[in-house]
């Protein structure tokens, strides 16, 4: 055993400790979190616009803090991107993280010398959790990838930008340096197959122990791996890998071939970081659900998902949520976002401790019919129907059919792309629409009541949706295709890519 495998236990269970503390008093967490914002901000521009000085508890803070997303915050955030100091938080950003906006462009995601150390020290202690509960520490003496966005940073009215991701990586601690791959000539690829490629010929003869990034670039990766060694599979390449961390997705779509590509079970950490706060990540290999992180700098917010788009929809703090309910989730932090709708959903599996299964993006769902169709569903309903069949899904996005052909009823079409394809598509659809009547009652009612037809499945190429990503200019990286639409946008991108 390495000196730094040696280590790690010890410090683990100090860190697992602390945790275990906040855990068991997370609403206190939360409620001294708030106090510490609204001191921290109570002189900024912001501050003194909502009447920090008088906001005494949560009551009042939902009083004067309106929910906002980013084109609503937008106003605010042009200042601290031009330069202006105490804006919305003390002094001025560390950085920027930036992402592409759905309306307006580019987005400037402010990250603070306080928030920063949140997000290393939340994928710090999933490794660490993990040790603590596994004892396993031979993955930190072998190699570690991190399939992410280039670390080459810009500066905006002298504060650095990048990717989050990107951001990150110049943050590795020193300890790490020497284990991580792939080297920062190739890390600063911008062209994301080319990167790809020259991460496998840095890779393929290393002993690599742990292996990070979003599910459908990893298996991009496993894939060109496979097509480098001759069609070996990824435990006969890396014979000690262990650990599989990912996030930004729901990981089961991609479960079935990644661990086919891999040949065999390994361990895996599902984390929630977003450029605007590491938020949750998996505490516990006997669980997938996610503990969400109550003392990091955040205070959370809740919003019933289905009273997102009213006037005046109720709105939560940790301590009123409910189990198995789907909320859209807010966020108030030490990088100076108040009120801000981050975009996601989520629901709450447990109370003691509070941890969270993310459902989807509250923009993603489909409603042209009434039916709010979100993600979850849509997900569930696809992969229970492919698993008792012994099928395989590679990717798949939803849209409506508003406009069918003449004598038709509208329906959601859906393009899959098939890892292993059904023997009766007609048969299988039919499965997955039945699984989807009963996961939402909208739905139900109007397949029954004739306003829709059942689902239809168009099976897509090989390769199709790395096709359109690449066609998009949105390959690799954060980027994600959308499980659902309420427009024919990606649709029409992937009609002539069927089979």
């Amino acid at each position: 055993m390495g000196l730094k495998a040696a280590l790690s236990k010890p410090f683990a269970a100090l860190v697992v400790s602390n945790i275990n503390r906040w855990k068991k008093n997370a609403l206190a967490a939360q409620e001294s979190t708030l106090k510490q914002l609204i001191a921290a901000a109570k002189h900024t521009s912001f501050g003194k616009d909502h009447q920090f000085s008088a906001i005494k508890n949560y009551e009042d803070f939902k009083r004067l803090v309106p929910v906002r997303d980013y084109e609503e915050l937008r106003p605010y955030i042009d200042r601290v991107v031009a330069g202006e100091k105490d804006v919305l938080w003390k002094g001025k950003p560390a950085y920027f993280a930036k992402t592409s906006g759905t309306t307006s462009g580019a987005k400037y995601i402010p990250i603070s010398k306080e928030s920063m150390p949140e997000h290393i020290k939340a994928a710090r202690n999933a490794l660490l959790t993990y040790v603590h509960e596994t004892g396993n520490t031979n993955f930190v003496n072998g190699k570690m990838i991190f399939l992410q966005g280039s670390p080459v940073m810009s500066t905006k009215n002298g504060i650095k930008v990048g990717r989050l991701s990107g951001i990150v990586a110049n943050l590795v601690p020193a300890y790490l340096q020497k284990n991580r791959l792939p080297s920062y000539a190739t890390n600063c690829i911008e062209d994301w197959e080319e990167k790809v490629d020259a991460i496998v010929e840095e890779t393929y003869q290393e002993d690599m122990t742990l292996i990070s990034g979003i599910p459908p670039w990893v298996q991009m990766y496993f894939d060109k791996l496979t097509e480098k060694t001759g069609g070996r599979q990824i435990k006969d390449i890396f014979k000690n890998f262990q650990l599989f961390v990912y996030g930004g997705v729901n990981y089961e779509p991609y479960r079935a071939k990644i661990e086919a590509s891999i040949g065999r079970k390994v361990d895996a950490i599902e984390t929630y970081p977003a450029s605007e706060g590491f938020i949750a990540y998996q505490d516990s290999q006997t669980d997938k659900s996610l503990l969400l992180l109550a003392k990091a700098g955040m205070f959370y917010e809740f919003i019933p998902a289905d009273e997102y788009y009213n006037e005046h929809p109720t709105r939560l703090c940790l301590e009123e949520v409910e189990l198995e309910k789907n909320y859209a989730l807010i966020l108030n932090t030490n990088a100076g976002l108040w009120g801000y709708s981050i975009g996601d959903t989520v629901k709450f599996v447990s109370k003691n401790p509070y941890k969270i299964y993310v459902t989807g993006r509250i923009k993603h769902f489909i409603s042209a019919f009434g039916e709010h169709v979100i993600g979850e569903e849509v997900e569930q309903a696809l992969l229970s129907v492919a698993n008792e069949e012994g099928v395989g899904i590679t990717e798949f996005t939803v849209a409506p059919q508003v406009n069918p052909p003449a004598g038709q009823l509208p329906y959601h079409e859906w393009f899959v792309e098939f890892a292993t394809a059904p023997a009766d598509l007609p048969a299988f659809s039919k499965k997955v629409d039945e699984a989807l009547q009963k996961k939402n009652i909208y739905y139900f009612d109007l397949i029954e009541g004739k306003i829709l037809q059942p689902l239809i499945i168009r099976s897509l190429q090989k390769d199709a949706f790395v096709n359109y990503m690449r066609a998009e200019g949105k390959l690799g990286g954060q980027n994600k295709v959308p499980r659902l639409s309420n427009d024919r946008k990606i649709a029409e991108g992937l009609i002539n890519l069927t089979t």
